[in-house]
């Protein structure tokens, strides 16, 4: 059965979101442990959902002068937290209580309100390969003959935990592996599947994950920078099964406020000479990322962003030498209470120099867990909606994303208020509503 919304155009059909939508996670740290805690507490009424464009924000629809703004959830037929149930699997046996508490991302009072509930899920044993996260030792992994045996085992355990659901989204919230590249081995799903039986080191865990979801036709989301679903043979098969893919590693500190700042020096024509970052941060994540080979895969993603949105090969004398630097400190008093820092040097009207510098305290699994709710909800929401789920790649999500994930030979999409309007206008367009385009003279005849 579909639903069809009437609206102002022909919206698009969209199964309703009945039924429970379980949620697999792989990697139940930091960021897992936030996101189920939280919104179990939000669930409890004792905490509200900060930071999550499903939950709290709104969409505007028709003419400012008609004051229809409902909430995003109460628009698009998203899933109900209600009906969100969660399991994922992990290198360590400990439930999701004893993860949360080890993280110390959320108080010890507000853990025990839900600790229960929290207890209660525990992981499955993961695809693990110290080869590829060299900083970790997990003792709770998956044992295979070969990588097609332990994707195999992925697709089992998806399978019997979908048997207790209506509908699955796979999640990766684990670590950041090495840097890797493409090679033959990704070009097409015979290629990949062979290369699974044969080990090949260009096979990563994220990857085997990824291919075990959307051959179940799964959607994924990749939280890391991994080298995952930017592949053909996953756009082959997130294309071929309906299982929706969009892009890597969640947009939350340092590199979400480069994409407000660098459109704003772009949008008033203040060149930018130099632009230094450095990172500390004392989590799981921090202590991989102390790991030159998985800061090489961080690094990557994080400095492209400055050149998509400035754009030098268009504007020459604004950026063309710009000097970006990213550094990454591994720091264990921090915990997940992640500093960013930037120097940037600017310079204006006849080449006089400027300095802005920005020093982001942040909290950084309280930045990311909504960004994971929201996709979560967004790619089901993609999957009932045959429009979205047959394309493949969901460009319109690119607003969670350090790493937007596009057609093969079309650049990405940084610009964060760029990408929030493409959002909001792919809710409008595959519910009926007209765009809107802001151009405002209809309230000047």
């Amino acid at each position: 059965m579909s639903i069809e919304v009437e609206g102002r155009g022909k919206a698009a059909a969209i199964a309703p979101a009945t039924g429970k939508l379980g949620v697999m996670i792989v990697g139940m740290g930091a960021v897992a442990t936030t996101l189920i805690a939280g919104v179990e507490a939000v669930r409890r009424g004792v905490a509200k959902p900060i930071g999550s464009l499903t939950q709290m924000g709104t969409i505007r629809l028709g003419k400012r002068t008609d004051g229809n703004s409902p909430l995003i959830k109460d628009f698009a037929p998203l899933a109900d937290l209600d009906d969100v149930v969660f399991t994922g699997w992990d290198i360590f046996e400990d439930n999701v209580y004893e993860a949360a508490s080890h993280a110390k991302v959320l108080d010890h009072d507000q853990l025990e309100q839900i600790r229960p509930y929290l207890e209660a899920i525990k992981p499955m044993p993961a695809v693990f390969d110290n080869h590829y996260v060299k900083r970790l030792h997990g003792t709770h992994v998956k044992v295979g003959k070969h990588k097609c045996d332990l994707a195999m085992q992925v697709i089992a355990d998806i399978e019997a935990f979908r048997a207790t659901v209506d509908r699955v989204v796979v999640l990766w919230a684990g670590s950041t592996e090495i840097f890797l590249e493409p090679t033959a081995v990704h070009d097409s799903i015979e290629a990949f599947e062979k290369g699974m039986v044969a080990n090949d080191p260009s096979i990563a865990p994220s990857q085997i994950y990824a291919y075990a979801a959307l051959k179940l036709g799964v959607p994924f989301a990749n939280g890391a920078p991994n080298l995952t679903v930017d592949l053909p043979v996953m756009v082959e098969l997130s294309r071929k099964y309906g299982a929706p893919i969009t892009g890597k590693d969640f947009k939350t500190g340092q590199t979400f406020l480069k994409t407000v700042l660098a459109p704003a020096f772009k949008a008033r024509m203040l060149g930018v000479a130099g632009w230094y970052s450095t990172n500390i941060l004392g989590n799981r994540d921090g202590e991989v990322l102390d790991d030159p080979e998985s800061f090489k895969t961080k690094e990557e993603s994080k400095l492209g962003v400055l050149d998509f949105i400035l754009q030098p090969e268009l504007y020459p004398d604004l950026y063309k030498d710009l000097y970006h630097k990213v550094r990454i400190n591994y720091y264990p008093p921090r915990g997940d209470n992640k500093e960013g820092w930037d120097n940037i040097d600017i310079f204006g009207w006849l080449g006089y120099p400027m300095q802005i510098k920005v020093d982001f305290l942040c909290r950084d699994s309280i930045l990311a867990a909504p960004i994971a709710l929201d996709l979560v909800l967004f790619l089901d929401l993609a999957k009932r909606t045959p429009q979205l789920a047959n394309i493949g790649i969901q460009e319109w999500l690119s607003f969670y994303w350090k790493s937007p994930q596009t057609a093969p030979g079309l650049y990405p999409e940084h610009d964060l208020f760029i990408q929030l309007m493409k959002l909001k206008n792919t809710l409008r367009h595959i519910m009926g509503e007209d765009l809107i385009t802001h151009l405002g003279l209809e309230y000047y005849d």
